[in-house]
């Protein structure tokens, strides 16, 4: 019997805000939430955001003022809406209007005398240039005589013509909710979200590790770019060029895997599985596969699967738009036919519609997972269940970055699953796309054809697709977990999210079968979600995820009403741990699990015997096998 992956918590953050109990999701479709759902998506982004703060018990603003919840979106709804989705880069990552850099010159006299200067001789270049003449001056100081020319860099500015970028909400900082400790913007990040994931779950983590072995315990994760930020690999690349020092943390801090040994080091206390691997845009599906594969096989119980990237750097930007990949000013204002306007950056990214490319995003996601099994024993809410995830490459190509026939394969294999495991009447009438969506001219056409031609094939019209990326980005390595957090809130809600920054679907898009709409709206209960990454270099997946409500049916079937009982009565308390966590984090009330040095194991007090392995902190042993895999070849 294959034990079934299902998902029980999902936390994190990008530019549409928090992650858990769908406030990021609730963002996006504003306009289409009831009264309350709406003031609580205000309040949670307004203490986000550091608009807000709860003092002895009642809500202030940043100047003292006591502010009534029902009055926040009067009050800052302007500022929180600015503040959120894609929009401008703002200065808290670099000026896109002034980005500095050096820029080369090259001296020479102007009349037959040479180049004279003084400075400090320590600040003389080694080894001195043979045209260089120095004479010794007083107080430390040379004069350097130059009668030749004499190239210099200095710092200057340029007009940098990307604009826009799905960034975190503004005022938000996980720096100050934890001892950060100079770590790099992404690390910060998966910090926050791993403690969203898990505090949304609703049940307590050492109750977690304790119903299990510890070595079914599994942490999947990784970043693309890795941390480019100035305390990570981009400060460490550069630091001797700016006159810097390279710092003892950049190189350490700056690889893609940092996400795994923070959340195992110093969120969860994981001695389970440890996971990384990258896949460009299908990253976090990567590692949602491995999870997936890794319950099905019963080697892993209990999977954390996340990834981030924080990313937005005048470095990064500039190698993007050198490959003409992200949306420029230009760009924009052809598309809007304006001549020197500021173009709308909000719409800067336009899945399937007429558009000049992608639009760069930073996040962090996370999501719980655990088998059937253990799930129903913990009395675990059921957000949905990952059946399978496909991943193909696209074979022969020319250009690295060149779309190939991977995906054709990992759509197919997804629909064909679903088809047998729900009918053809399921896939037809109640499944929906979260489109890769890229927003670049190529994308629109070949993903849009993938979709053609498998609806085609499986008889279905109209089918519903939505594009995360048109609200909050690119954001690389977690983009695929922003799809899944969209398709949850899908499942919650019954709001379809159109691609409400474009006006009309382009030409060259193959709709005929497709459902694409420019406006959010009301849909009938969904069964299956389709989680599409179309990635660089041929890294395509595709998760084929299915709605709570079919998931529980699942479970029902497999084992029985009396353990079906038994875990409603145990889930009443996981729902109130669960009202309880999504009240305190609307108040800004996080608590960050940060477990710096709290809890390290002596490694002297592990006990190890023939069958067995005991790990202080755990209540359950390691046990070792006994079965000999390969018995016909002895």
């Amino acid at each position: 019997m294959t034990a079934l992956p299902v998902i029980i918590g999902m936390g994190g953050i990008n530019a549409a805000g928090r992650t858990s109990f769908h406030q990021g999701y609730r963002r996006i479709v504003l306009n289409n939430l009831d009264t309350q759902a709406r003031q609580e998506t205000f309040l949670g982004l307004a203490t986000l955001m550091n608009l807000v703060s709860l003092v002895n018990g009642q809500l202030q603003d940043l100047k003292g003022n006591t502010v009534e919840q029902s009055d926040i979106e009067a009050r800052f709804g302007e500022q929180i809406i600015a503040g959120t989705l894609i929009r401008k880069i703002e200065k808290e990552h670099f000026d896109v209007d002034a980005t500095p850099w050096q820029q080369k010159m090259t001296l020479t006299a102007s009349d037959e005398s040479a180049i004279v200067f003084e400075t400090r001789r320590r600040d003389l270049p080694s080894p001195v240039p043979t045209s260089w003449q120095v004479e010794e001056l007083e107080n430390k100081k040379v004069k350097v005589t130059i009668a030749a020319q004499f190239d210099i860099k200095h710092d200057s500015t340029r007009d940098n013509p990307i604009k826009s970028a799905g960034q975190l909400p503004t005022g938000f900082d996980p720096s100050i909710m934890y001892n950060s400790r100079y770590q790099p913007r992404g690390l910060q990040a998966t910090i926050f979200a791993a403690t969203d994931a898990i505090k949304s779950t609703g049940l307590d983590w050492q109750h977690i590790m304790n119903s299990v072995e510890p070595d079914k315990i599994g942490t999947y994760s990784a970043s693309v770019i890795g941390q480019m930020d100035d305390k990570g690999l981009g400060g460490l690349v550069k630091a001797r060029q700016q006159g810097d020092r390279v710092s003892t943390k950049q190189l350490a801090l700056g690889l893609n895997t940092m996400s795994t040994d923070f959340i195992n080091a110093y969120v969860t206390g994981n001695v389970g599985t440890t996971f990384s691997t990258s896949g460009a845009c299908a990253t976090f599906l990567y590692n949602l596969r491995a999870a997936v594969n890794d319950i099905q096989a019963g080697r892993t119980r209990v999977a954390i699967v996340a990834s981030v990237e924080c990313a937005i750097t005048p470095e990064v930007v500039e190698g993007f738009g050198n490959m003409s990949a992200l949306a420029n000013i230009e760009g924009l204002r052809r598309l809007d036919n304006l001549s020197n306007d500021e173009p709308d950056y909000r719409k800067s990214s336009r899945p399937f519609g007429e558009n000049c490319g992608f639009t760069l995003g930073e996040g962090a996601q996370v999501a719980i997972l655990m088998d059937d099994a253990l799930a129903l024993e913990l009395g675990a809410d059921i957000l949905g269940c990952v059946p399978d995830v496909f991943v193909n490459a696209d074979g022969v190509k020319k250009s690295i970055t060149s779309p190939g026939p991977g995906n054709y394969i990992t759509m197919a294999k997804s629909a064909a699953l679903a088809t047998s495991l729900l009918g053809k009447e399921a896939l037809q009438q109640r499944s929906f796309i979260l489109a890769h969506g890229s927003s670049t001219p190529q994308n629109r056409v070949t993903e849009s054809l993938i979709y053609h031609k498998v609806a085609q094939t499986f008889a279905i019209d109209n089918w519903k697709v939505a594009a995360p990326k048109a609200y909050v980005g690119h954001t690389i390595a977690p983009a695929s977990g922003d799809q899944l957090a969209m398709a949850l809130g899908v499942f919650a809600h019954n709001i379809m999210p159109g691609i409400t920054t474009i006006d009309k679907v382009a030409k060259d898009v193959h709709n005929q079968y497709l459902d694409i709409r420019t406006e959010h709206y009301q849909c009938e209960d969904m069964d299956i979600a389709f989680i599409n990454s179309k990635g660089f270099g041929g890294n395509n997946a595709t998760a084929t995820v299915l709605s709570p409500m079919v998931t529980m049916k699942m479970l029902a079937k497999r084992h029985g009403s009396a353990v079906m009982d038994a875990y409603a009565l145990s889930n009443q308390t996981v729902t109130a741990a669960q009202t309880n966590y999504q009240q305190q984090a609307d108040l800004g009330q996080y608590e960050l699990i940060y477990r710096f040095g709290d809890g390290m194991i002596d490694e002297d007090e592990i006990v190890i015997s023939d069958t067995d392995m005991h790990i202080p902190g755990f209540d359950k042993a390691i046990a070792f096998s006994k079965t000999n895999p390969y018995q016909d070849m002895f």
